[in-house]
């Protein structure tokens, strides 16, 4: 409904039309009169009151109330927010000297520069120098460096960092001198923001006692931020045609989701799968592309920040591709240029070798590898 609001002024004016002609006599209402102040005190407890019901009004609607408003509303309906994640990545943990073995223990703090935020080296029992008796990964006699999985402590994206920016061990390590990440960590996101709350809420309704194809990517919405989803109906995750059955490819962003959250992707669908019909959660397939080019630099002072600066936008354009999507070239240009003024030209960019876009299978999902950037100073 459309509210017929009022401001100070006209509240005023309003109350001396209706006292002037209830009365038989003029009325002092200058300012300073006892009526006029009395008046003005009315129009400011009036004005209090209207913001009170337009705050009302604001909250008791999805499409006005915000942040904790919003969340009680929805939560009437059985529907959450979805929290942040953490971003992740890889470092590299590298030594002088090798000639004594050392472990770096799960929970070992590393930071930025800048000493915020900080990250901690997480398990991976599927590493070859993992201990599980020590609770960490050996560098035995010999070894100089390992690579090994991270997160950030705190949720959200600013655990987003560029490549080489986490470079201090914040504790006592023996036997490891330097740390490093080579490639920008990802998956960091922030708290599900109202408008995609609004948004997967009308998905859900939509969604009720209907098993299709929007049910069952709604299903899956709510289960995780940041999921990239391929559905295939009649077909087994082989791509192999079958009738009656549909393929879930789920991709969290790394092309390597966690068995953990396939298991609770297969169970949301599971939940709103038509009766009759199977179906298959599975990981995407990774195609590693490799990116060469050749960059006209205006500045050799700004040289290696410009470099990777470009290998940054690059990798992020790659590592962006939804699942199926193929890579060009001309995209790889485009974001090349993104690393600042000091681009002038960029050519010889080949992909995997080849001067032709990259195409991707309908199960692929492409990542990014080897950046070389062969610099021609201007």
């Amino acid at each position: 409904m459309n509210l017929s609001l009022k401001g100070f002024s006209q509240l005023v004016q309003d109350m001396g039309a209706a006292l002037q002609s209830s009365s038989t006599a003029l009325i002092d209402v200058s300012v300073g009169s006892v009526v006029r102040a009395i008046f003005e005190a009315n129009a400011s407890v009036v004005l209090w009151l209207q913001w009170l019901l337009l705050q009302v009004l604001q909250t008791t609607r999805a499409s006005t109330s915000q942040g904790t408003d919003l969340d009680s509303w929805m939560l009437d309906f059985g529907q959450t927010r979805l929290p942040a994640t953490p971003s992740t990545g890889i470092v590299t943990f590298s030594r002088f000297s090798s000639n004594l073995p050392a472990t770096i223990p799960v929970g070992t703090t590393i930071k930025t520069a800048d000493g915020s935020p900080s990250f901690s080296v997480t398990e991976d029992k599927t590493l070859s120098n993992w201990q599980s008796s020590s609770s960490g990964y050996l560098l035995p006699i010999g070894v100089s460096s390992t690579n090994l999985p991270i997160a950030c402590a705190v949720s959200g994206s600013a655990g987003n960092v560029l490549a080489g920016t986490i470079i201090m061990i914040a504790a006592s390590l023996p036997g490891i001198d330097q740390v490093s990440n080579a490639s920008p960590l990802t998956n960091g996101a922030d708290a599900e923001s109202d408008i995609a709350f609004r948004a997967r809420f009308q998905n859900y309704l939509a969604s009720l006692s209907r098993a299709t194809l929007t049910a069952v990517r709604n299903a899956i919405a709510n289960v995780r931020q940041g999921l990239d989803v391929a559905v295939a109906e009649n077909s087994t995750a082989n791509g192999v045609a079958q009738i009656g059955s549909f393929a879930v490819v789920v991709d969290d962003g790394t092309g390597f989701p966690s068995s953990v959250l396939l298991s609770e992707v297969a169970s949301a669908v599971d939940s709103v799968r038509p009766v009759g019909t199977t179906f298959s959660v599975s990981a995407p397939q990774v195609l590693i592309v490799n990116v060469s080019l050749t960059a006209l630099i205006s500045s050799a002072a700004a040289n290696a920040a410009t470099i990777a600066s470009i290998q940054n936008y690059v990798s992020a354009y790659l590592n962006s591709l939804p699942i199926g999507r193929g890579a060009s070239v001309t995209r790889v240009a485009q974001n090349a240029y993104l690393a600042g003024a000091a681009v002038e030209n960029i050519t010889a960019i080949q992909l995997n070798g080849g001067a032709t876009d990259i195409v991707s299978a309908p199960f692929t999902v492409i990542k990014a590898g080897q950046i070389m950037v062969t610099t021609n100073d201007g």
